[in-house]
């Protein structure tokens, strides 16, 4: 079966290509007429932290390409410490795969990356989603607060229960729900991914830290960004403060904005089928 005919995150091969000095580990399914989705994954996110059941549905109808920055699990290099870097990586890896129109999935930061793309190169993207993420500038965004630190550091801490800490609220639905996603993520048993590294995690943050202070006028770079835009989030993300995704659905021209209720940052998880529905509508509209 071919890397591209495989219709699910929990079996699909991982691929790479060089660019360049750099290497970079991505993973390629599904199948049909509609446009390449590329995936641009979270703060120390890695191949393996995107859910199946938003990858997968979202596999049909078109082929979802989950890409890995540098410095990230396998690809090769070092994690650029401004998201301006971070975009540079992504456009080498689409132009080394000869990709020049494709939509975008950025969540946290990267929906950040996707961003400084869409402003770089507006011609590679036809329609892009933000998800969990906010503009250069935002309230929040660089992710430093001492309550969320305190979970970073925590060596002793499972990633599992950082990730229901994080991502899913404090209710008994939202919780069951993370549950239920760390469930998903533990279906791929081979070819896993290299857990990412406290280097690699501060170059995330102080880039993230440099998005935060942004200068000159508030938001102007968002209304340069024309394309279609799905802004989605949870009710209350304790990462990147909501009401980033207020801003970033005000100051686009085109934007269209959905809160999910009873969860937070990782609001697509919690309610994945309600999101891939969403998404796949926005992205099948002519």
């Amino acid at each position: 079966m071919s890397s591209t005919t495989t219709v699910s995150n929990t079996t699909a091969p991982t691929q790479f290509v060089t660019a360049g000095d750099n290497k970079y580990a991505y993973r390629r399914f599904g199948s049909g007429p509609g446009l390449p989705l590329l995936f641009l994954q979270h703060f120390t996110g890695t191949l393996d932290g995107w859910d199946p059941a938003v990858t997968d549905p979202l596999a049909i109808g078109r082929s979802v390409i989950l890409f890995e920055s540098a410095g990230i699990g396998r690809s090769s290099g070092k994690v650029p410490t401004t998201v301006a870097g971070m975009a540079s990586h992504c456009v080498r890896f689409l132009d080394a795969l000869g990709l020049n129109r494709v939509n975008v999935l950025g969540f946290s930061l990267g929906g950040m990356v996707a961003q400084v793309i869409a402003l770089q190169r507006p011609a590679l993207f036809r329609r892009i989603v933000l998800t969990g993420t906010g503009p250069e500038g935002g309230v929040g965004v660089a992710m430093d607060r001492p309550e969320l630190l305190k979970i970073f550091v925590d060596q002793q801490m499972p990633m599992s229960e950082k990730l229901l800490k994080l991502f899913f609220a404090t209710t008994e639905t939202s919780q069951s729900a993370g549950r239920e996603f760390l469930q998903r993520l533990a279906q791929r048993a081979a070819d896993q991914d290299t857990p990412t590294t406290a280097e690699a995690a501060g170059a995330q943050l102080a880039a993230m830290s440099a998005w935060e202070k942004s200068g000159g006028e508030p938001y102007a770079d968002l209304k340069k960004i024309t394309q279609p835009v799905l802004v989605t989030n949870g009710n209350n993300d304790i990462m990147i403060p909501t009401v980033n995704s207020f801003t970033l659905s005000e100051h686009l021209p085109n934007a269209q904005l959905i809160i999910y209720p009873d969860s937070g940052h990782g609001s697509l998880f919690q309610h994945a089928g309600a999101f891939t529905s969403h998404v796949s509508e926005f992205l099948d509209r002519k």
